[in-house]
């Protein structure tokens, strides 16, 4: 595929991953070898990447996602309680919505669950950007990586109510961050297609806002 049929394709699959498939280790190496080779902050390059592939820890970090994803839902703030006096716009948050419940409850199930950590002794104050954006731009270039190579994966956070839980459990040290968990799994199906976002001159400000 184009690079820009890829930038424009690589969507969040959480109800078509395969969750009987394996994925080749080799197959995630691949893709965070790419990974690694985003822009960092002061070239630190202090990323650490927990891929998980044990079905018990799975299953572990399984089961504290869907007790978020849970009470993310319950408390009404979800995607799908968002732009209901647009019909059209309602219509694809419920589906986001009704997607996003569906992964919580098999996280666990995914074969592989890739965590992407930075490691930092505090937060900084004011500059958090800094810190992030020296591991998110490589999480989302796996994720593109891995869909070039017809994998699915999905950008999710919601684990981060239980970070500290989840670092005991995988041994994560007290001074490395978590940033994202993207479960990865072949995906079914091939009709990914560029999604319906706001025009750009309602988002673009030149020179002022």
């Amino acid at each position: 595929m184009t690079i820009d049929e890829l930038l424009t394709t690589t969507r969040s699959v959480r109800k078509r991953l395969d969750l009987t498939r394996p994925v080749p280790m080799e197959l995630v190496r691949e893709c965070l070898e790419i990974a690694l080779q985003a822009p960092s902050g002061g070239n630190r390059q202090g990323w650490h990447w927990i891929v998980v592939t044990d079905p018990g820890l799975r299953a572990q970090v399984g089961d504290y996602y869907r007790r978020s994803v849970r009470a993310y839902h319950a408390s009404g703030t979800g995607a799908g309680s968002l732009f209901q006096d647009d019909p059209v716009r309602a219509a694809t948050q419920r589906r986001v919505s009704d997607s996003s419940a569906y992964l919580g409850e098999h996280m666990g199930d995914v074969p592989v669950q890739v965590i992407a950590c930075i490691q930092a002794s505090g937060l900084p104050e004011g500059n958090q950007a800094g810190l992030w954006g020296s591991v998110l731009p490589a999480a989302w270039s796996y994720m593109l990586a891995a869909r070039a190579r017809g994998l699915g994966t999905a950008w999710t956070t919601l684990h981060l109510a239980y970070e500290s839980e989840i670092a005991e459990l995988l041994g994560i040290p007290a001074d490395v961050r978590q940033g994202v968990l993207i479960p990865t799994a072949y995906y079914t199906g091939e009709t990914f297609k560029p999604a319906p976002r706001q025009p750009l001159d309602e988002v673009l400000h030149l020179d002022r806002w």
